[in-house]
């Protein structure tokens, strides 16, 4: 009899996973393990700043560009790196995006990029791909830090919170305006086109508006309606002040006169034409600030990055209206957009806070225009340190109907070019003197304003080396004609306190200083307060001038030179709406 001597198998051999024995699995386990451990470290190694920055194409060139930025140094501590912003966090798209690295390793391997002068030669590509990708995914990578639902609109500036609420509601993303946040901009290498397609908003991406940030936007709107409503306060107690003090003096004055008592120094008030009940007028605070050399081509061009929320339709004061002080402090003083202002002003004032009080009749409307004087501060480069020695203010104000393009969201921007006199683009004397135009234009004293209208073509990108604006490209009289016949024109009226002189032109082909209906000003400086008060027919029917119906919203833009300046550094107002009984403008002339 045969005996089977073989004994049983054992555990390991036996017990079987998947088809494999336990003893391979655990093998295969155990392998599992290392290599995936193995490609994990590998994969992390590379997903740091100092692996990135390992060759010289990274570390000479967009290493040193983002070290200044706020994403490598604020006040949080918190640095965003390398692969923050480039790397996935799902591991799926991290290994997507890790294999399409190895097309920049290729890069690195044949020198495309090597010099200086080769990355910036393929800057712009490279940066087209980023922000194609960020659209793409909604700009995951920022979203990795920032998120909307956590974004809090008190600590946020007024034309962040709107372009914030743009984003919930038409579906913008992180990148559609944040070009440019670590590394130098391209954005403006773009064509129009490119632009319109890579920032066009995607209904995808549209989000319901948090609740948190709806409710920080309720407290922060009631804390800034309150600061405005006490800086009202304290500028209209001011006013009442200077007002009565010069009712005083008039009122001694006049009994100076009277008694005929000899006072030195002292006239005589002459009895005033402006006589309204100003306790039945309107009162609209607007704060004037100073431009630099912002011109309409700017704000159209690539460095004005509301430029497509602007030609859109919005208006400069939805974005900017709570910030003039801010912005008009940064050009002033050099400490932002230095391109903006290259002759620096030392002491000159950023802003001036101004109220206007407005009202009218059947026949007349009136304006009072208050603001505090300022400290005189030397002009540097003009002898004597004053522009206009002869007039220590002016005040001018422009009036223009929706015909005239843009003025329904710049006012009197549109007036403003690049090439005018004293601006970036400004032709030389000579090429003035022998142009054509020097028999149609007075060119005496530079290029003046004007408006688009009058222009065949505009010069907005300034691409190889061309001057921006249209100063040349000049309409023939039988355009210019018909387009003062469509009101495309801005009615244009100014006063200089030195000579008590008011002028009453209009801007269209350049800026005409006469030819208006004209306009009793009478303006006095009492208290260190400037009180200014117009009195202008509503209707006219002299060309250039808009006649001011009811139930119309006009556009209305004014500027202030104090201190004796002259040219371009005054202090300009955005675009407001001017109408007759109508709460929805801004300055509303009421009925005496």
């Amino acid at each position: 009899m045969d005996i089977n001597t073989s004994s049983k198998s054992g555990f390991w051999s036996r017990r079987r996973v998947l088809g494999v024995t336990a003893a391979g699995a655990l093998v295969f386990f155990v392998v599992g393990i290392i290599f995936w451990g193995g490609f994990n470290t590998a994969m992390e190694a590379t997903n740091s700043t100092e692996f990135c920055i390992g060759c010289h194409e990274m570390e000479n060139n967009v290493y040193q560009e983002y070290k200044p930025t706020i994403h490598y140094s604020n006040r949080t501590g918190v640095r965003a790196g390398c692969p923050d912003c480039h790397v996935p966090r799902p591991w799926i798209h991290k290994v997507v995006r890790k294999i399409k690295a190895s097309r920049e390793l290729f890069y690195w391997a044949t020198g495309k990029i090597d010099t200086p002068e080769k990355f910036e030669e393929h800057r712009l590509d490279l940066a087209k791909s980023v922000w194609s990708a960020m659209k793409t995914t909604d700009s995951r990578e920022c979203r990795n830090c920032h998120n909307f639902e956590s974004m809090n609109p008190e600590f946020q500036k007024p034309r962040a919170r709107k372009q914030h609420m743009n984003s919930f509601e038409t579906g913008q993303t992180c990148i559609d305006c944040h070009k440019g946040i670590a590394h130098h901009n391209v954005r403006d290498q773009l064509t129009d086109e490119e632009l319109e397609a890579i920032e066009a908003p995607d209904p995808k991406y549209v989000r319901e508006i948090p609740k948190e940030y709806l409710e920080g936007l309720a407290r922060v709107e009631a804390k800034e309606a309150a600061m405005a409503a006490e800086a009202k306060a304290k500028n209209e107690a001011a006013i009442e002040r200077a007002v009565a003090a010069l009712k005083a003096e008039n009122e001694r004055l006049v009994a100076d006169a009277k008694n005929n008592v000899a006072s030195v120094g002292a006239v005589p008030a002459a009895a005033s034409n402006i006589n309204v009940d100003w306790g039945k007028a309107s009162t609209s605070d607007i704060t004037v600030f100073y431009p630099g050399t912002a011109s309409m081509e700017w704000i159209l061009g690539r460095k004005h990055g509301g430029k497509r929320a602007f030609t859109k339709g919005d208006r400069c004061v939805e974005c900017h209206g709570e910030e003039t002080e801010t912005i008009g402090q940064l050009i002033v003083s050099g400490e932002s957009e230095k391109e903006l202002e290259p002759n620096l002003i030392p002491g000159k004032r950023g802003s001036i806070p101004v109220t206007i009080n407005a009202t009218h009749d059947d026949e007349y409307l009136y304006l009072r225009f208050n603001w505090a004087d300022g400290d005189h501060a030397p002009v540097p480069f003009v002898e004597g340190g004053k522009m206009d020695p002869e007039n220590p203010m002016k005040l001018a104000f422009m009036v223009a109907t929706d015909e005239v393009e843009y003025a329904d969201r710049a006012g009197c921007w549109g007036t403003c070019h690049a090439d005018a006199d004293e601006m970036p683009f400004a032709p030389e004397n000579q090429a003035l003197k022998d142009s054509e135009l020097a028999a149609r234009l007075d060119l005496s004293a530079g290029v003046t304003k004007y408006l688009t209208e009058s222009r065949t073509k505009i010069e907005l990108k300034g691409r190889r080396g061309k001057a921006l604006g249209g100063w040349d490209k000049l309409k023939s009289e039988g355009d210019l004609t018909a387009a003062m016949a469509a009101n495309q024109y801005m009615d244009l009226v100014r006063y200089k306190s030195g000579a008590d002189e008011v002028e009453d032109g209009q801007i269209m082909a350049e800026r005409t200083m006469h030819g208006g209906q004209g306009a009793e000003v009478e303006a006095s400086l009492k208290a260190g307060t400037w009180s200014v008060v117009v009195k202008r027919k509503l209707k006219s029917d002299q060309p250039g001038d808009v006649s001011i119906e009811p139930g119309k919203l006009y556009n209305f833009g004014f500027a202030i030179h104090d201190d004796f300046t002259n040219g371009r550094y005054h202090h300009v107002s955005l675009g407001y709406k001017l109408a007759l009984d109508d709460d929805q403008a801004e300055i509303n002339a009421v009925k005496q």
